[in-house]
């Protein structure tokens, strides 16, 4: 594992950062560095000094190994919903997961695989059409991944639990560039990622930052969140109840 060195090391190490990518680049003196580093909290003012929109697994292992090398603080943005503004950071790297946004649905087996940088209004209209749902948020631009991580209240949680005791698996990424998934058991699964809000930002130690790339979910209309835990899937996902009609 390279050794952390303060800030950026030139103009070549910077260039060759950008070659690795297939996102784009923010920087403080673009055209787009005031939209890009804006979160729902108005009361955020950071400037981070880099911005990656990553389009891939590929682009977020990249952010994670640069900022370690660089010896850059990390904050990883989901939805951007954050209170306290984890999502974002000032001369560090912001890791913008806004662009991942693949849902897979399986209504037979009833599990949905969500990229990290979906919303609940983009798991909603992905479910909605097999009449399928699962515990969210109040407000359908919050992230996935930031409202699993830190439990996840929503109108469907009296009846079916927190979002994240109806997490299946997680697909994370650690602090030392390594791409894992979590399945085995909640306490294997939240070693990493749990109560680190924005699916998730930390100091950069392989102990204590994983960064979750994607998350699914399994709809079934008759079991109780205890009788969906016991069925685990593996794939990585978060398991749903059937809708019923009004």
């Amino acid at each position: 594992m390279a050794q952390p060195t303060p800030g950026l090391s030139g103009v070549e190490a910077m260039d060759a950062f950008s070659a690795k990518l297939r996102g784009s680049v923010v920087r403080p003196n673009d055209a787009g560095y005031d939209t890009a580093r804006r979160v729902y909290n108005g009361n955020i003012d950071r400037r981070p000094r880099l911005i990656v929109q990553c389009a891939d697994v590929a682009d977020v292992i990249h952010c994670v190994n640069f900022a370690r090398e660089q010896g850059l603080a990390p904050a990883v943005r989901g939805g951007g919903h954050s209170v306290p503004g984890f999502g974002t950071c000032d001369d560090g790297i912001v890791i913008d997961l806004a662009r991942l946004k693949g849902i897979r649905v399986d209504p037979v087996g009833r599990v949905a695989r969500v990229d990290g940088g979906c919303t609940w209004g983009d798991i909603d209209h992905a479910t909605h059409v097999f009449g399928l749902a699962t515990p969210g948020g109040i407000i359908s631009t919050t992230g996935v991944g930031g409202l699993t991580t830190g439990g996840g209240f929503g109108y469907l949680t009296r009846r079916y639990g927190l979002a994240c005791d109806n997490l299946i698996s997680v697909d994370v990424v650690t602090a030392d560039g390594i791409c894992e998934r979590r399945a085995t058991s909640r306490t294997r699964i939240f070693s990493g990622p749990f109560g680190a809000a924005e699916a998730t930002s930390a100091s950069p130690r392989p102990s204590n930052f994983a960064c979750i790339r994607s998350a699914p979910s399994s709809p079934d209309p008759s079991c109780t969140p205890w009788n969906r835990r016991r069925r685990r899937c593996a794939s990585t996902a978060i398991s749903c109840g059937r809708r019923r009609a009004s």
